[in-house]
């Protein structure tokens, strides 16, 4: 048997068009032009490409030629353009109508897979036409810059690009939200991530990247998005320089304010006697925070300071009048770094406590 040509139906009545636009030696009509485009639209939902159907209408014009008086062949040649452009009007029409269709569709389902608004073994199932096996493992990378993005800008095309040049189809989802690049990935696939952050620092000009923890389920990607989320509010409040983030390196922060009473009753105890300090807590605080991320080393903490370190000493000795507690001494260190993360957390003594 031979194959059934494809374009078959497509071109229905349209030899008849063309023999009597000859025959009249007129313009096709609007009814004519209309029915032309609704064919096209069929054609595209049915999948045929636009390339064959031009074809095929030039085969059919050629035969009509045969038919017709030698006179009638420049006439005949405008009809065909004509034809040619209502058809294709219609199929380019119906293929811009799939494409907004098949971006809606996968809006919403990045909206309900970030957010969990969706029935969990539903989303699984749509899931799958998107890349995804929600039934194993994933985790979720976000990337900030220092604009919003989008799809089809730059920014995202850039990264999309590097990341199927490396990884090509790996169930992988890239996507945006609310101005953030987002990637999805298979928990057992953790260069693909790597690479994302690579790809969307640079992208970004110097933004930053957060990376959650995974997780199983389709849960798990709301609970690895949320983590990463987090972690990239938590470095801006606590002016954190990494460009890369994982958020189980900062679980101990999310602890420190799960009673956020306590741990502003801490730093009011603890800190609040350097707002007697001349200038206020906040160079005495500066002094603890670069002291204690220097790994209390106090020439390399007075260099970050541009202080002396004889300056770094009498700072920290006056920190130590004023608080009772030694920087110098392991367990009243530990209370005064405590106290440091708690400021930092709590934007004190910018914000009241």
């Amino acid at each position: 048997m031979t194959e059934k040509d494809p374009t078959e139906g497509y071109l229905e009545g349209y030899a008849e068009i063309l023999t009597s636009v000859c025959a009249t030696r007129r313009t096709l009509t609007r009814e004519e032009r209309e029915a032309l485009r609704s064919r096209g639209e069929r054609a595209a939902e049915a999948g045929v490409g636009l390339r064959p159907l031009v074809r095929a209408h030039l085969s059919a014009a050629q035969r009509v030629l045969l038919d017709v008086p030698r006179s009638a062949a420049d006439h005949l040649l405008g009809a065909v353009g004509q034809a040619v452009d209502a058809f294709a009007e219609g199929h380019e029409r119906a293929q811009h109508l799939a494409v907004r269709q098949e971006e809606a569709a996968r809006r919403e389902f990045i909206d309900d897979l970030l957010y969990g608004r969706s029935d969990l073994g539903r989303l699984a199932e749509r899931a799958e036409r998107f890349g995804l096996l929600l039934s194993h493992a994933h985790a979720v990378a976000v990337a900030q810059g220092p604009e919003p993005y989008s799809d089809g800008y730059a920014v995202t095309r850039t990264v999309e690009s590097a990341l199927i040049a490396r990884f090509g189809d790996r169930r992988i989802l890239l996507t945006t939200k609310d101005g953030r690049l987002i990637c999805v990935a298979p928990a057992d696939e953790p260069d693909v991530l790597a690479h994302f952050a690579k790809q969307a620092y640079a992208a970004t000009d110097g933004g930053r990247v957060a990376i959650g923890r995974a997780h199983p389920g389709a849960g798990g990607v709301v609970h690895s998005y949320e983590e990463a989320l987090n972690a990239l509010d938590l470095a801006a409040r606590m002016h954190l320089d990494e460009p890369v983030l994982h958020a189980a390196d900062l679980l101990v922060y999310p602890v420190l304010t799960r009673d956020r009473q306590a741990m502003a009753d801490l730093v009011r105890t603890i800190l609040g006697p350097l707002k007697e300090a001349r200038g206020g807590a906040k160079p005495l605080l500066d002094t603890l925070t670069a002291y204690f991320d220097t790994g209390c080393v106090t020439a390399q903490a007075a260099r970050r300071l541009n202080l002396s370190v004889r300056a770094m000493t009498y700072r920290l000795d006056r920190i130590h009048r004023l608080t009772g507690a030694d920087p110098g001494d392991p367990v009243q260190r530990y209370t005064l770094q405590t106290a440091v993360v708690g400021a930092r957390l709590l934007d004190w003594p910018d914000q009241a406590l």
